[in-house]
Order: structure tokens, then sequence, then C-alpha cells
């Protein structure tokens, strides 16, 4: 079953939310596991609060020496896994790594942001090097402006995209409702849209990134012989 690592060594980039927001799409249709192992347990700290939903469960106590049993036992159980690390240069994000179907790499729109993201792609070519899998990723745009593309964004975006670094079309924007999604300890469909604006905008803009990624692991498979098609 998939396994979806969302990585990333530089903090503040909206990696947690990207990976919360995932989870809690397909939990809307399909039994979805999600291993915290993000030292400070964000995921966990919601989800002691949150009404989870039933196709959702959150795995906390994991480190470099179970995360392979925990990947292994959460695949067993549900039809999605997700992953939620911190850096990239520990032992358990590898480990992560080895077991994943997909890498997703948030970044923000600035240069630093790009040459952190270029560091999470070398773990992975680094990877492909010693195992000789390559693991299929894709580098997330988080907390843009739906409205505006900088320039800024523009020579950013384009110069990834030259370098043939695989890029997701979907941004997920800045929006309040991300934040409130911690803030009040619910998923996005749980928010109270006359507490939060934009609700709705939210809503499809999250939507639009599980379809992608959907999608993306769609193509990963039928690229692999003998693989199961999947679910969603």
């Amino acid at each position: 079953m998939p396994t979806i690592a969302f990585i990333s060594p530089k903090g503040g980039v909206g990696k947690t939310t990207a990976a919360l927001l995932l989870a809690s799409q397909l939990a809307r249709g399909a039994r979805v596991s999600v291993i915290d192992a993000d030292p400070n347990h964000p995921i966990a700290a919601w989800g002691k609060d949150a009404a989870l939903p039933d196709n959702l469960s959150i795995v906390a106590d994991v480190d470099e020496d179970t995360i392979l049993d925990r990947i292994e036992d959460a695949a067993a159980q549900t039809p999605f896994v997700i992953v939620d690390l911190e850096g990239t240069a520990a032992k358990i994000v590898l480990l992560a790594v080895s077991q994943a179907d997909l890498v997703v790499i948030p970044m923000q729109g600035s240069q630093l942001d790009a040459e952190q993201a270029s560091r999470a792609i070398r773990v992975l070519k680094q990877h492909e090097k010693m195992t000789g899998r390559a693991v299929p990723y894709g580098v997330l745009l988080s907390r843009t402006n739906p409205i505006i593309r900088t320039r800024t964004m523009g020579h950013i975006q384009d110069g990834l995209v030259d370098a043939g670094v695989p890029m997701f079309a979907t941004q997920l924007h800045e929006r309040e409702a991300f934040r409130a999604i911690f803030s009040f300890r619910q998923t996005l469909e749980e928010l109270d849209p006359h507490d939060v604006s934009n609700l709705d905008k939210a809503i499809a803009n999250a939507e639009q990134f599980a379809v992608e990624v959907i999608e993306k692991l769609r193509a990963s498979r039928k690229s692999a012989p003998g693989t199961q098609e999947v679910a969603g």
C-alpha cells in the first residue's frame, strides 16, 4: 500500500500542514495511518484534542529503531501511510524514504527554501545510488499567494523546472483555514465557515492536492510492473 513521506531540512515551510491536509482528505474515502516522526509530534498533539475521522489513525511512538516496523504495520492495516519527518540528515529519514512510494518536499517561494529543497533532493539521489531504487518525489510550493505570482516566485519555480525537478502543479496557498485546523483541532470539513474565511477555497485547494498525489502514485505504479492500482 502506498507510503507517502514528507521531508524538509527547513522548518516553517508548511510540511506538517501539508501532511495533515493530505491525510484528512484521503481519510474521506479510505483508511489512513499517519506516522508522526517529527520530534515535536505536531500531528499527535493535534490528534489528542481532535475528533479524529473514523478512517484516520495516528502513530507517534516511533524512532529510528522502530520506524520500519511502524511503517510495515501501518501498511498492513490501512491503504495509505503518511510519514511526517523532520530534517534530512537523520537516519530515521533515510529509513522512511527507503519504504516510500512518493516523497513530498514542501518549500516556500524563496531562494533559501529552494536551496534547502535541493538538499532534500540530494538525499534522495544518494539513496538511489546506495540502493539502486529511485523514489518518486515532487516539490510542493506552499504558503503561496492564491492571486499574485511574484517575480521571485516565478524565477525560482522556472529555475527548478529548467533543472528537471518534478514539481506539483498544485500549490498550497496561504489560507486562514490551514492554520485554523491546528487552532481549533479540527479537519477542514469540521471547521465553521462563520469562524474561518474562504473555507470553501481552502477545501478545494486541499482536495486538488490530494488528487494530484493520487495521480502521481498511479503514474509511478504503472511504470513498475506487477504492482497494484492505487485506491482513491
